[in-house]
């Protein structure tokens, strides 16, 4: 397994063609492609590409984005995003929110961020929000790799998420297109042959994980990262199978 930042990616702007950008990046670092390459592109400059800032003096905050703000510590205007990007408020403490996001994804504060984001044309103070559709903007990038370097590509859209069981965040696959998202392992063998019951790798979050370490988490510069020398056959399902679904949720 071979795990390469690729360089040269400059700031991203809104309207940006990403894939013709890292297409580029890669050419004039010489970067080897090969068959099962997968690339991990990190949210932040998705959803740059996307326009998807938001400017906080056009936010007017609600009574409910008032209420949980105070109880948050938060920003006002940024829990009003907060509350229309999330189909569900699940936990409120100091410094987070926890919601069930319009995508699917249970995570803190909507994965609004204003880490690494820079301030308006006039100054003004900008968060970003996740991308509209991460897995179709995975495939509409997996498509233009493939027919440009005449390979088969696997692309990730990564975000660093935190864990219900555990400390600190990891990489996660928020947008996946080509490899599979989960590896079904029930009913193979273990070294003893007796079959495996319950295992099922999140595949698609273990390379992001591993890409995430490499690209790093502030100002490191190195949005885009090359995992090669994986096993995998491309699928048609999408990172929606990542998703647990809420009766199997022990935690709502």
């Amino acid at each position: 397994m071979q795990v390469l930042a690729i360089p040269g990616i400059p700031r991203i702007v809104p309207g940006d063609d990403l894939s013709a950008i890292v297409i580029n990046s890669m050419e004039a670092a010489e970067v080897p492609v090969s068959d099962g390459d997968i690339l991990v592109v990190a949210q932040k400059i998705v959803s740059k590409a996307e326009g998807r800032y938001v400017d906080l003096s056009t936010v007017t905050p609600s009574a409910r984005a008032t209420e949980l703000a105070s109880a948050a510590d938060k920003d006002p205007r940024v829990v009003e995003l907060i509350l229309s990007e999330s189909s569900e408020i699940l936990r409120c403490a100091p410094g987070v929110i926890v919601v069930a996001h319009r995508l699917g994804h249970v995570l803190a504060n909507a994965g609004i961020d204003a880490s690494n984001v820079e301030p308006g044309p006039d100054g003004q103070e900008r968060v970003l929000l996740l991308p509209v559709d991460p897995n179709a903007a995975s495939a509409a990038m997996r498509e233009r790799f493939e027919a440009h370097f005449q390979r088969r590509i696997g692309v990730i859209i990564s975000d660093s998420i935190g864990r219900a069981w555990r400390m600190g965040t990891v990489g996660t696959a928020l947008g996946v297109a080509g490899p599979p998202a989960v590896f079904d392992q029930i009913g193979t063998g273990d070294l003893f042959d007796r079959p495996l019951r319950t295992t099922v790798s999140a595949f698609a979050d273990q390379v992001a994980s591993a890409a995430v370490l490499v690209m790093g988490e502030a100002a490191e510069g190195l949005p885009v990262v090359k995992v090669g020398g994986l096993d995998w056959d491309p699928v048609t399902s999408d990172g929606t199978l990542l998703l647990r679904p809420r009766e199997k949720d022990l935690f709502r």
